[in-house]
């Protein structure tokens, strides 16, 4: 069945009735971590909320007040996970994230429409596409495409635009003639009912489930970002289109003014100035790092050099790199216990031990635990993250105490 989505793609707020509500979980990703959450699979009698497919998210909004967390297709009917319970045969009123849905609508004509045109002037198929984000990318079966084709492409493309073509959709049967004649990457499994075609007038037709504008000037201006190296051979098209043109402009014109604060230059010099800049810190960190290196080895010689110096050595840095630790290390004679630490003294920071193997096997571990840290080491050496240095004075201690082994000869 074709849901009312689909029937009608600008339409924003519906009445319809609910069929069932049953207690189910979802599983959403959030900043990286998944997480379960407990509701309800809400299906309706129709819906003007698009079941995510055909690589196009699904829709958001609210259904009776509700909230809608997730639109997914089940064979016939599209299936709404709702965070509370909603009566079987309640009428309920339905409103669209129209933002979400309409910026989903450029996008997916837009695909639709470069992809017509990348086939009919290079001969390029489009194997699958991805709506992202912030933008999206085609996959075009070539391994490779020339700067000036993207060119030529993208000029066409807002032609077409230009030119006010309607676009339109077709319901056929599945035995109709007419079905083999349209561009298509094959049915689900699950497909049931009618073959839906989006046709843009002259240039092409497509099998698609998704919701697409009416005209192509909706669309108002494609920008097609550049091509990445894809896989197995192939090249992604990476583009925007419509409202998320105008963001992007938006957001490139604000980086740019700032920038231009950062740097006092002008925008064409800014990439050169970038350069330059990053060549004089590579400079910087080659000279700073010789004269951490060498302060090391001064600090190292200065307790060699006392009369009273014992067996033990405690070096703390709040910052700075880590190889300044290995020079220390390197100018100690073997016979010294070595306690180095970097960071903030009450905060996360990074220690390592060094010396004689058989004090750093039995302490290491135990510094590691009064650091709140974890720790691994071999061959004298001992190293690892402090999640705080709070008890460093205990390590240190306790490091003493062993040390003092060496000098009663107990090793």
């Amino acid at each position: 069945m074709a849901f009312q989505c689909q029937r009608d793609c600008y339409m924003q707020e519906f009445d319809t009735c609910v069929v069932s509500c049953v207690p189910a979980e979802l599983t959403l990703e959030n900043n990286g971590k998944k997480e379960k959450l407990k509701g309800f699979n809400l299906k309706l009698k129709d819906t003007i909320l698009f079941p995510e497919g055909g690589g196009q998210p699904d829709d958001h909004g609210t259904v009776g007040g509700v909230p809608v967390l997730r639109v997914l297709r089940q064979g016939p009917e599209a299936v709404h996970f709702i965070s509370s319970a909603l009566e079987e045969g309640q009428e309920v009123h339905i409103k669209l994230d129209w933002e979400r849905r309409f910026d989903h609508m450029q996008q997916h004509s837009g695909q639709h429409l470069i992809t017509a045109l990348a086939d009919t002037m290079f001969g390029y198929k489009t194997t699958s596409w991805d709506l992202g984000r912030q933008r999206s990318s085609i996959e075009l079966d070539t391994a490779t495409v020339k700067p000036v084709e993207m060119e030529a492409l993208e000029v066409a493309v807002n032609e077409k635009i230009r030119a006010h073509i309607p676009v339109a959709v077709n319901l056929l049967s599945i035995d109709d003639p007419a079905v083999e004649k349209v561009r298509s990457r094959g049915l689900p499994d699950d497909h049931a009912g009618p073959i839906r075609i989006v046709d843009i007038e002259g240039v092409d037709a497509n099998m698609c489930c998704g919701t697409h504008v009416s005209n192509l000037s909706h669309l108002q201006v494609i920008k097609i970002l550049g091509t990445e190296k894809g896989k197995k051979n192939k090249t992604n098209l990476i583009f925007i289109a419509g409202n998320r043109v105008l963001k992007y402009a938006e957001k490139s014109y604000s980086i740019e003014k700032s920038l231009t604060g950062l740097l006092k230059t002008g925008a064409d010099e800014h990439v050169d100035a970038v350069d330059k800049l990053q060549k004089t810190v590579k400079r910087l960190q080659k000279s700073n790092l010789i004269i951490l290196r060498e302060m090391a080895v001064l600090i190292a010689q200065n307790f060699k050099n006392k009369p009273d110096r014992g067996n033990f050595f405690s070096f703390h840095k709040y910052s700075g790199d880590w190889s300044v630790v290995y020079t220390l290390i390197a100018v100690f004679v073997q016979d010294t216990v070595i306690f180095l630490t970097v960071g903030e003294e009450k905060g996360a920071g990074l220690f390592l031990l060094a010396g004689p193997e058989n004090i750093v096997t039995e302490v290491g571990p135990r510094v590691s635990e009064l650091l709140q840290g974890k720790g691994a080491g071999k061959a004298g050496r001992y190293q690892g993250k402090a999640n705080s240095l709070v008890k460093r004075a205990e390590a240190e201690a306790l490091l003493k105490e062993h040390s003092c082994k060496l000098t009663a000869g107990e090793e």
